[in-house]
């Protein structure tokens, strides 16, 4: 049979418990009641709305130049489509072994002129015009997907901030009951144990106000990483995460990614390029002429007369290459790039189904918190206070009452950042702004 240990064990206990609780909350304080590194003198400060985010971050993001620079080197490909061949310029001289230059020598002047035939130069130039066109579809996709990951980034800062502001303000509510209830301690109204039991909390409680504050610098160096801000600055994100109800269609919003995404766009010029290609590989069959014209100036004993002229015309026969593999090569590579766009297609359609599964999910949740759960908690907790302080309800109710208020207010915050999110990923699948 197990025994209960007597009153006067309980009580020690309870007072080296006390103890050491007391002892922590000092160590607690001494690290500073406010865990916010606050920026150092001199630091620049930068204050972001998400617009003023996406300004910075088609300025001076890396990825973004890096994708920029594709466009020049497409255009760079162009320039060269228009040009034309050089003419080939050919010097002979000649001279004898017995007499002077000037009596027998001969200097033979000739130009040659390549010209391309069944269209070649006109399909080049398509072909490097669609190349362009296709950079510059591929560079606004890199802006769509990078833009995302930026709004994101914003979004998240400002769910970091909300719950640095929940934890302050659990940590201040909570400091202020255990407060009240060290003063009714000592007058007798409640025990010992349930002192305690309120101090470990608080320490959780701070705790927490840690552990948020950490998530917010993380979510701001992410966010200055696709910026390319320095870490040094300091970043002032303005506004807060709100809820607007909004009605979509799932159809409409099918059909307007298939002609608004820009990587659909990419891949159709690319098809078209592929196309260009395939017609400038079967003009490739007509044999390109080379005309050249030539002068022959001979000293007066040469072997022939002082001057002659000439003209002459240079045809390869096509006898054995008439591009094959090239014609077999380009009408595969345009199979590859009109399987890649019916893929394309298939799979932005999936996007823009996850996404608006995901949008009408994540307003039902947010509509769910504010039918009357957070007002709930907030009352719950307010009223477990009151009737904590009266002795008309226990510690454990007390508690009870804060952990779940603290768990729905965090809930809450990220139902609202991830609506948010959800929002941005229709904008993404889109591949324009729907729902703002």
């Amino acid at each position: 049979m197990i025994g209960f240990p007597n009153a006067r064990g309980t009580r020690l206990r309870a007072r080296l418990g006390c103890v050491a609780i007391a002892a922590g909350l000092l160590c607690s304080a001494s690290f500073g009641a406010e865990p916010v590194p606050q920026p150092s003198p001199g630091a620049e400060t930068l204050s972001l709305t998400v617009d003023d985010a996406m300004a910075l971050f088609l300025k001076q993001n890396l990825d973004l130049l890096i994708a920029q620079y594709g466009i020049d080197s497409a255009k760079g490909l162009e320039v060269t489509a228009r040009l034309f061949p050089n003419p080939n310029l050919s010097v002979d001289v000649t001279g004898g072994m017995t007499l002077s230059f000037g009596q027998v020598g001969v200097l033979a002047l000739r130009i040659d002129q390549l010209f391309e035939l069944a269209g070649k130069r006109g399909y080049r130039q398509e072909s490097a015009r669609y190349g362009v066109q296709s950079a510059e579809a591929s560079f606004t996709d890199a802006v769509r997907t990078l833009g995302f990951a930026v709004k994101d980034a914003f979004y998240h800062v400002l769910q970091a901030r909300q719950k640095l502001e929940l934890a302050k303000q659990n940590s201040a509510n909570f400091a202020e009951v255990v407060k009240i209830n060290d003063i009714r301690f000592k007058k007798g109204a409640i025990p010992e144990i349930d002192l305690i039991k309120l101090r470990v909390q608080l320490v959780d409680f701070q705790n927490q106000v840690i552990t948020a504050t950490q998530d917010y610098l993380a979510a701001q160096n992410t966010l200055k990483g696709l910026l390319g801000l320095k870490p040094t600055v300091a970043l002032n994100v303005a506004g807060d995460l709100e809820y607007r109800a909004r009605t979509l269609s799932l159809e409409a919003l099918k059909a307007d990614a298939l002609q608004s995404r820009p990587d659909v766009l990419a891949k159709t010029r690319n098809v078209s390029q592929k196309d260009a290609n395939l017609k400038l590989a079967r003009a490739f069959r007509v044999p390109d002429v080379t005309i050249g014209a030539d002068t022959t100036m001979e000293g007066p004993q040469g072997p022939n007369t002082p001057h002659q002229y000439g003209f002459g015309l240079s045809v390869p026969l096509p006898l054995f290459n008439r591009n094959q593999g090239g014609i077999v090569q380009a009408e595969a590579d345009l199979r590859t790039a009109q399987t890649d766009l019916d893929k394309t297609r298939l799979l932005v359609e999936i996007d823009v189904e996850n996404a608006y599964r995901d949008f009408t999910q994540t307003q039902m949740l947010v509509q769910a918190y504010r039918g009357g759960t957070v007002n709930d908690a907030k009352e719950v907790k307010e009223i477990a206070t009151k009737a904590y302080q009266r002795g008309g309800t226990t510690i454990l109710d007390l508690l009870d009452a804060f952990r779940t208020f603290n768990t729905t207010m965090l809930g809450y915050i990220d139902a609202l950042y991830t609506y948010q999110r959800s929002l941005l990923e229709i904008d993404a699948a889109v591949g324009r702004e729907v729902t703002r």
